[in-house]
């Protein structure tokens, strides 16, 4: 159990048992391990392979990743079921990474597959065949108090995933297991070792699923069939400073393979999709005290409150910041910071934490 200001938390799934669950499995060590868990844990278990592509060109839910995750399902006695998700993984995933990069964003992908996959169609599903539940092998961990689900940081703090969950709802929270929250992925590698589960030192995938070596622009070119011409990059005052190779190949606050010489180094500022021209300027310009957050959503509040204070992570891996929180009328948030963050760039979401716990997220504009 865990009090939190006098109230009780229930962990999910301490009081759950023998009841089915579907679990999402990628066929990497993580999604293998919560299978094994689960099933140790007396859950009704049935592992699930989602098929998201007609081609081998992807680093993950490949046929070695299936084979991979029937081969642990085998091994565990569970049955094992492939889902073609191809049109809905085209139209929620790919259509929003296209329709981003071409009107100047930076897109997280892996959030909308979280979103629209994993929690939404592969969930409806398993409610579907009346599963109790769906379980992954994300690093969080959800509980219960006060009569609403909260999603909470893992334990393991340097492979916490609670940042590509905030958009889960009440009801997915209450209807998903989070196994491994409460363990560190050495822990993990070393069970899936000690129970002969065939994917134990399987290499974490570190690409985007559809882009193989994070080539995001060749990604983008084959998926769009389209080509990005070259333009000019430019200062915030309109002097030139060069050619661009395409104005998809960028994104704020990168610094790297810009080509152009400068006394000190320059960073993507802005994309200018009207005219093609990318704005560099300092680490400095590249600062900023406010952004605006949209389709928000909020886990620990039903009705959040009109100011608040928190902390703010505007990207995966970047530390949180202290920030004063307004909800504006048309449910927009307003997060202005007490430091400056640097690289705030629209179409990445940001995460709201009070301690451990994850408040809501929205997408930056």
């Amino acid at each position: 159990m865990y009090i939190i200001q006098g109230s009780e938390i229930r962990v999910q799934g301490d009081y759950h048992m023998n009841k089915r669950v579907l679990i999402a499995m990628s066929g990497g060590v993580d999604s293998s391990a919560a299978a094994w868990l689960l099933k140790e844990s007396g859950y009704d278990c049935c592992g699930a392979s989602m098929r998201l592509f007609d081609n081998s060109e992807s680093t993950c839910c490949s046929l070695d990743d299936v084979e991979d995750a029937r081969s642990v399902c085998n091994l565990l006695g569970i049955p094992h079921h492939v889902f073609n998700f191809k049109d809905t993984f085209a139209r929620t995933v790919l259509a929003r990474f296209i329709d981003s990069y071409e009107t100047g964003k930076t897109p997280n992908p892996c959030i909308d597959c979280n979103r629209f996959l994993k929690f939404q169609k592969f969930l409806r599903r398993a409610l579907e065949l009346e599963y109790d539940y769906i379980a992954t092998g994300h690093y969080a961990r959800i509980e219960h108090a006060d009569g609403r689900w909260l999603l909470r940081k893992g334990a393991d703090i340097s492979k916490d995933q609670s940042y590509v969950l905030a958009s889960m709802t009440q009801e997915q929270l209450s209807r998903t297991l989070f196994p491994l929250g409460t363990y560190d992925k050495p822990y993990i590698r070393q069970l899936a070792d000690r129970h002969g589960l065939v994917n134990a030192h399987k290499a974490d995938s570190q690409d985007l699923c559809f882009a193989p070596d994070n080539d995001y622009a060749a990604a983008l070119i084959r998926l769009s069939g389209k080509n990005y011409p070259p333009g000019d990059f430019i200062n915030q005052d309109g002097s030139v400073l060069g050619r661009h190779k395409g104005i998809i190949r960028y994104t704020v606050g990168q610094r790297k393979g810009l080509g152009i010489s400068a006394p000190d180094h320059l960073y993507v500022l802005e994309k200018r999709m009207s005219d093609n021209t990318v704005v560099l300027g300092t680490r400095e310009q590249l600062l900023q005290k406010e952004l605006i957050a949209v389709d928000f959503n909020w886990i620990m509040y039903d009705r959040p409150p009109s100011k608040l204070r928190a902390k703010a992570r505007i990207r995966y891996k970047k530390p949180e910041s202290w920030a004063n929180v307004t909800t504006m009328q048309d449910g927009s948030v307003h997060i202005e910071f007490d430091e400056p963050v640097s690289a705030v760039a629209p179409g990445q979401i940001a995460v709201l934490y009070d301690g451990e716990y994850v408040l809501g997220g929205g997408t930056i504009v």
